[in-house]
């Protein structure tokens, strides 16, 4: 299963986005910072799952029809920063699809998150991260879980990777930094947290005119995934 990841850049990148089905053919498709009013509701082969109505940066998750079904989306509310609470760019920063894959027999959570602004603290990330994954259990209880987008981390990952540990996610950053835009925070910003997958590789796809670079996961089911009930 391959998965991208794509922060538009307050929409700028939009006029992308069919090369990028086109070109990488993923399973799944996230975006951060899109204008979802604009936005299609097919991408080739990929159909448009949900987007949020709400945020001036906005997001949404698009899946392939042929091979999987959409059981239910739902966007959430996390903790607010102080710059959401005086600018608003986003009432929800987590979308997610809980999906039937009818070529593995397997049912899985597939979300797009984007966390709250550098001028907030990493404190206030780790709860919003936190918060996400506590809704997405509730949304596919047991299910494998894959979590990717901007999480506006740039520094001190390890702490943030061993709370994932902690919670039982694993937290998977790709071959090259995603973000280049001011010297002292380049690095990876757009990642991936997971849990019931194996994350094979996490690929840092070229530049495009976003400040974020898109990333491509790809992933396979862990063992004890369960397994969809015929019929």
């Amino acid at each position: 299963m391959q998965v991208i990841s794509y922060n538009l850049r307050k929409n700028r990148a939009s006029t992308e986005l069919a090369a990028l089905a086109a070109d990488f053919e993923p399973d799944v498709l996230c975006l951060q910072e899109a204008d979802t009013t604009a936005l299609p509701s097919d991408l080739g082969a990929l159909h448009l799952a949900d987007s949020t109505l709400r945020n001036r940066l906005g997001l949404a998750l698009y899946y392939r029809e042929d091979r999987f079904t959409a059981v239910k989306t739902q966007a959430f509310e996390l903790k607010k920063s102080l710059h959401d609470r005086l600018l608003r760019p986003a009432h929800e920063r987590l979308i997610a699809t809980r999906l039937v894959d009818t070529a593995a027999k397997r049912e899985l959570v597939v979300a797009s998150f984007h966390a709250a602004p550098l001028t907030a603290l990493n404190s206030l990330r780790r709860h919003q991260i936190a918060a996400a994954h506590e809704q997405l259990r509730v949304l596919g209880p047991n299910l494998p879980t894959l979590m990717v987008g901007d999480y506006n981390y740039p520094l001190f990952k390890n702490h943030l990777n061993e709370r994932m540990l902690e919670s039982g996610y694993d937290l998977t950053l790709s071959d090259r930094r995603t973000y280049t835009r001011y010297k002292f925070f380049r690095g990876h910003f757009d990642l991936a947290t997971s849990i019931g997958l194996t994350i094979d590789n996490v690929t840092t796809l070229p530049r495009g005119t976003s400040d974020h670079l898109p990333i491509l996961v790809t992933a396979s089911y862990s063992a004890d995934a369960p397994v969809v009930a015929a019929g």
